[in-house]
């Protein structure tokens, strides 16, 4: 059994906001973009273009400025009105306006590349998950909720995209312009530059603080907000039994509280958010003011042309908003780092042993003959539940396994499936170990009802004939009257065509027992495993169900778990489960007669 559950970065909880690796998730990142990483080039390269036109653009201004205020001069003081040319700076507006186009261009290009690599890489990861799933161990669903493994394969996932479409792209931009923009103002004009450095050197000291607690303000609200869905999603799926107990006013009172958890989180993670951008602004503006009356002076004292001024101040509007965007930026890649992390936790999930590289082969026709041999079992390596289970199921027989809830019943029927795989010892069909055989080959042979009726959104056909989909509509009715649930679907106005929604919430709970049934006699398998098939129909409707059962368990193994110990006495192998262990077994009678444990049950039930 995978210990992925007892990993710190195996819970996945959905308020953490920081990556435990980052430079190892961002590598991955970048392995799985796979021939989508030219994508990724090409998108920094027209960003640093793009920030690089930008800045030439503000740095030529001060040229274009000063040409024209010259010939505006040479105007006035021959008398004349000013009139742009090509010949007295016409050409150096026309070049400046070439420069922003082609930042324009650039900056288009990139955001066209990103937001496809960004979804390519999306699509790649969905697929991962999809494969990983199917490969994935039930020990690991029982060790995860099922919203967690479901944000991760959804929210993380959009999450990873939405930031990689704007935030990667944000910070190369952010970086790059801030970097440039300071250069600039040093080779323009050192003493203006170091007085933006020391207020830009405030405002970064006043993000990080905000940013860290805006991300766990953020945090905090994830969790309350998961919370709230898990309580809302418990209320939904238990109204009938909060109703029967009457206890609506304390369902709705968790309800509230936690909602009015998520909206004080909320609060407080909406004011940082909205309030460190106006902060690192006043800083900004305070560094202009400074700046300006510093640029002035030199200006008045002929030290600065009016061109160069001007061009000083959009280099310092131009590192101003990379100022206020970088650290959160940083702090969204973070998150999205974080939320890359739990993908990638869920894709290094311990995964089943892979099936044999040549499997064996089942002799046909399959007879049947089930063994377990000294098979030893435990959900976890120091809790062992079975530790020396042996017992044979010859072809056609009707194999019954009772005991307590937690007895091991359906353990082993999860080993027999390979569902699990054992500790030691071995379970043979017809002789083959069931480890050599391509696991799909093996489950092939079986047809399984279940306790939980679970249906799919899709019509009551479909349902049938979810085993065999290529069935015809002949063999589905033939099936459903096997199961004795045909005359139920003729009532419906749509028949078999009628669409089942929400997992089948439009029809009985016996009724969908009904037609899970009716699919696995629709597969015809060679073996039957019953786990308490009929323990959601009335009386009347079990006594037919058992025999429609017996007619399609005749000449086939079958595995019948139950409760109700009227419904296989006429079994031919009792297995009475204790702990893990079979304490007795043998026919109805020989079990009477031993007056062990199955009598007592058996005395418990009809007394």
């Amino acid at each position: 059994m995978s210990d992925e559950g007892n990993r710190p970065d195996g819970g996945g909880q959905l308020g953490e906001g920081r990556p435990h690796d980052a430079k190892g998730t961002a590598r991955r990142l970048w392995e799985a973009a796979g021939r989508q990483r030219w994508r990724l080039v090409v998108a920094a390269a027209c960003a640093v273009v793009y920030v690089a036109a930008s800045l030439g653009a503000a740095a030529y201004s001060a040229h274009v400025i000063d040409v024209l205020w010259e010939n505006v001069q040479a105007s006035f003081a021959r008398g004349e009105a000013y009139a742009v040319g090509l010949g007295n700076g016409g050409r150096e507006v026309l070049v400046y306006l070439g420069i922003w186009s082609c930042a324009w261009v650039f900056y288009s290009v990139q955001s066209l590349v990103m937001s496809s690599f960004a979804e390519r890489l999306n699509l790649a990861l969905r697929r991962e998950i999809s494969a990983k799933l199917g490969r994935l161990p039930l020990s690991y669903f029982d060790a995860h909720q099922p919203g967690d493994t479901i944000s991760r394969a959804t929210n993380d996932l959009d999450k990873v995209s939405e930031v990689l479409q704007r935030g990667l792209l944000q910070l190369i931009i952010a970086f790059v312009t801030l970097a440039g923009a300071v250069a600039l103002m040093l080779l323009s004009n050192l003493v203006l530059a170091l007085v933006f450095c020391a207020f830009a050197a405030a405002s970064v000291a006043v993000t990080k603080v905000a940013a860290r607690r805006t991300l766990d303000a953020a945090a905090a609200r994830q969790d309350a907000l998961g919370h709230l869905t898990e309580s809302v999603e418990e209320a939904y799926s238990g109204r009938a039994v909060i109703k029967a107990f009457g206890v609506e006013d304390a369902s709705l009172g968790a309800i509230e509280s936690r909602a009015e958890r998520v909206a004080a989180t909320s609060a407080r993670a909406d004011f940082l958010t909205n309030a460190i951008s106006p902060a690192i602004r006043f800083l900004v503006r305070l560094s202009q003011v400074a700046i300006g009356l510093a640029a002035g002076a030199l200006v008045a004292a002929g030290q600065m042309s009016v061109g160069a001024f001007q061009a000083f101040f959009q280099y310092v509007t131009q590192a101003s908003e990379p100022l206020t965007q970088l650290s959160l930026t940083v702090n969204m890649l973070q998150g999205a780092l974080a939320a890359a992390e739990r993908v990638f936790a869920l894709l290094d999930a311990a995964e089943v042993s892979p099936d044999p590289e040549v499997p064996a082969e089942l002799p046909q026709p399959v007879r049947g003959r089930v063994a377990f041999e000294h098979v030893r079992f435990g959900y976890s390596p120091d809790a062992p539940l079975m530790r020396d289970v042996s017992l044979v199921a010859e072809p056609g027989q009707k194999v019954a396994i009772v005991g307590a809830t937690g007895a091991g019943k359906t353990t082993l029927i999860n080993l027999l499936m390979r569902f699990y795989e054992v500790d030691g010892g071995r379970i043979t069909l017809d002789g083959v170990d069931t480890r050599r055989l391509r696991r799909r080959d093996l489950r092939r042979e079986f047809g399984m009802v279940l306790q939980d009726a679970w249906l799919f959104e899709g019509t009551i056909a479909e349902n049938i004939a979810y085993g065999r989909p290529g069935a015809t509509r002949e063999e589905v009715e033939a099936a459903a009257r096997a199961a004795h649930v045909d005359f139920f679907v003729r009532t419906l106005s749509q028949g078999y065509d009628t669409p089942l929604t929400d997992g089948g919430e439009n029809v009985s709970q016996g009724q969908r027992q009904l037609l899970t049934i009716a699919r696995a006699m629709l597969t015809d398998p060679a073996m039957l495993i019953l786990d308490e098939a009929t323990s959601s129909v009335d009386t009347r409707t079990e006594q037919a169900i058992v025999r429609a059962m017996e007619a399609i368990m005749e000449n086939r193994t079958s595995f019948v778990i139950a409760h109700r110990l009227s419904t296989i006495v006429d079994a031919d192998l009792i297995l009475v489960m204790d702990r893990g262990t079979i304490i007795e077994q043998g026919t109805h009678e020989s079990l009477l007669a031993k007056d062990g444990a199955y009598a007592a049950l058996y005395r418990s039930q009809f007394a």
